[in-house]
């Protein structure tokens, strides 16, 4: 498969409407790929948004003509059951024929106990993740569904505009099981760069539990700044969170995860798993080590404020180097 390039858009970070231009932008530019996180709350309070994702992805298709489109993603377990995700990536699918992939994952409270939808330890949640992705393929391919199942039970169900094509499912995994999961259920699996590259048992888990398929997927959001290491300090205090991983899980309060990040990590943690520099060459040879790892999908993350300057960097000295 042909190695291809996406731009993140971040409901946590910007509006919805800042996103769709972003993502014209980055069409106009030459990404391939625009991947929507899917939040019902941002995961701290001063990062200030979370619209809808699966609206911002439906006003993107209507303004662009070639980018794929989906989520990284979102959690068809809890606050959004699995007929309601099947639905609604139907008729994303129905409406933008070969352009939709959907992104899966087990969640986090914040966007799950806010919402009404409940929570649950992690052997619960990959247990449903693994029950709604056959729920949802079936509810795309056959006619009429009774299923019969521990989390969701449903009966005589119907999609009647089924997408047009096939709509891959791809689970994000950071963890050894989960990625196990996206290599027997997925069509592939969503992870960032560090885990791609360092950590081998992962890795390893996702090729074992998809028997070594190459046709299997490998997609890997990479943080990048272009700017120097001092204007990335500036940006890093809205990520803080990131670096306490699983710590900040079973947090349901923006609030809460925010305060918890200040007290217990640096922002020197923040910004060093970070690509920050203004040299596209530095830019074009980590996207290359991630491919030659194995990645067939690059996702980039832009954490600074103004992205067209991320957008225009990249549609004129990266992206065209990575082609040539």
């Amino acid at each position: 498969m042909t190695p291809t390039i996406g731009y993140f858009l971040s409901h946590e970070q910007f509006s919805p409407a800042s996103l769709v231009d972003a993502a014209v932008l980055a069409e106009q530019a030459g990404f391939d790929s625009v991947w929507a996180s899917d939040h019902f709350h941002p995961w701290q309070e001063n990062q200030g948004h979370a619209g809808n994702a699966w609206l911002t992805l439906a006003a993107i298709g209507q303004r662009t003509t070639s980018v794929t489109l989906g989520t990284a993603v979102t959690c068809p377990i809890y606050r959004n059951r699995p007929a309601l995700v099947a639905q609604a990536f139907a008729t994303l699918g129905e409406l933008y024929p070969g352009r939709v992939f959907l992104g899966v994952g087990t969640g986090e409270a914040v966007n799950e106990l806010p919402a009404g939808g409940g929570w649950g330890p992690y052997d619960e949640r990959l247990s449903r993740l693994r029950e709604a992705v056959t729920l949802i393929r079936r509810l795309w391919t056959e006619d009429r569904v009774t299923h019969d199942g521990d989390a969701f039970p449903i009966a005589n169900a119907k999609i009647y505009d089924k997408p047009t094509q096939p709509i891959p499912i791809y689970i994000a995994a950071s963890g050894p099981r989960s990625a196990a999961l996206a290599g027997e259920r997925g069509d592939g699996w969503i992870a960032n760069a560090t885990t791609l590259l360092d950590e081998k048992r992962v890795v390893e888990a996702f090729r074992s539990g998809s028997n070594g398929s190459t046709a299997a997927e490998v997609l890997v959001e990479q943080y990048v700044f272009v700017g120097d290491r001092a204007a990335a300090y500036e940006a890093a205090p809205i990520w803080q969170f990131a670096p306490a991983g699983g710590r900040v899980l079973d947090m349901d309060d923006p609030r809460e995860i925010q305060a918890f990040a200040e007290a217990e990590v640096s922002l020197d943690q923040v910004v060093e798993p970070w690509l920050v520099s203004e040299d596209p060459r530095e830019h074009v040879s980590q996207i290359r080590r991630l491919f030659e790892a194995g990645a067939t999908q690059v996702a980039i993350h832009s954490v600074q404020p103004d992205q067209e300057r991320l957008i225009e960097f990249y549609g004129r000295h990266v992206l065209p180097a990575l082609r040539g």
